[in-house]
């Protein structure tokens, strides 16, 4: 029976390639509710290629003009940012229905599949290994949160979506804050009219998780629950659902994280 509903299986559908503007679609990456992601190349001249990520934005919400003035803001923002510890963006614009950035293929992984993977094998990731993730996260977010226009003024960038899976690792060592400077518009989509909250709940800080306004600092308490789940890998605010999550983190209820794992060091762990 089992040999004769293998024979009547249907394969899973296969990515075909294609032409997208100048870019060519390789390999689709993941989808989501926002958007598709996808692996691409860029041809020029005596065969020159380039990978590109490619992050198409799904094309019903090309027709919420909120969403899209404030993607086209924060892109403009976001292409504006270079430093070594964030995910370059090359490149925005509308091609047939769809918005989209085109910025740098990191290969290697997410924080979230990193602790993932460490959890499958009942491990944790090396103490200094976390501490180096985590500082060269505060590095970009550092250059970010101070960067000014053309007349010194502050932007006042807020990444406001720091969490596991926007912390990118490179096979040699590169560490990258993902999506910084689009957030924003992502997260307009998350806040409806009547204030409820949606999104990553386990990651928020306490005035997010109160609706209240986000600062520059929301970003760097976001940073300490992704350092205290790479220490002891477990979820610092995660609980059986998302309403007691908020109130967990709104009463910043923190345990030591040496009380999960007895070899961080005091400093570490004050």
């Amino acid at each position: 029976e089992v040999a004769r509903m293998d024979s009547q299986a249907q394969p899973p559908p296969t990515f075909q390639p294609e032409l997208f503007g100048k870019y060519f679609l390789i390999d689709r990456v993941a989808t989501g509710g926002m958007a598709e992601i996808f692996k691409a190349k860029t041809y020029s001249t005596a065969g020159f290629e380039k990978l590109q990520v490619i992050k198409r934005i799904l094309a019903h919400l090309s027709d919420n003009e909120d969403f899209v003035s404030m993607f086209i803001d924060e892109a403009k923002i976001s292409v504006s940012l270079q430093h070594a510890n964030l995910v370059q963006i090359y490149d925005f614009g509308k091609i047939r229905d769809n918005y989209y950035i085109a910025m740098e293929l990191v290969e290697g992984k997410d924080v979230k599949q990193i602790l993932r993977k460490l959890a499958q094998k009942r491990k944790l990731l090396p103490e200094e290994f976390a501490i180096f993730i985590a500082h060269e996260v505060c590095k970009g977010l550092d250059y970010a949160h101070k960067k000014t226009n053309l007349q010194g003024e502050p932007l006042g960038i807020i990444h406001r979506d720091m969490s596991p899976s926007n912390v990118l690792v490179s096979y040699s060592g590169e560490v990258k804050i993902a999506d910084f400077g689009i957030a924003k518009a992502e997260m307009s989509t998350y806040n409806t009219k009547d204030g409820v909250l949606k999104g990553k709940f386990e990651y928020m800080s306490p005035e997010q998780a109160r609706g209240e306004d986000v600062t520059q600092q929301s970003d760097i308490f976001s940073v300490g629950i992704i350092l205290y789940e790479m220490l002891t890998g477990r979820r610092l605010f995660k609980t059986e659902n998302e309403i007691k999550t908020l109130e967990k983190i709104k009463a910043v209820s923190i345990r030591p994280p040496s009380s999960m794992n007895p070899n961080i060091p005091q400093r570490l762990d004050e």
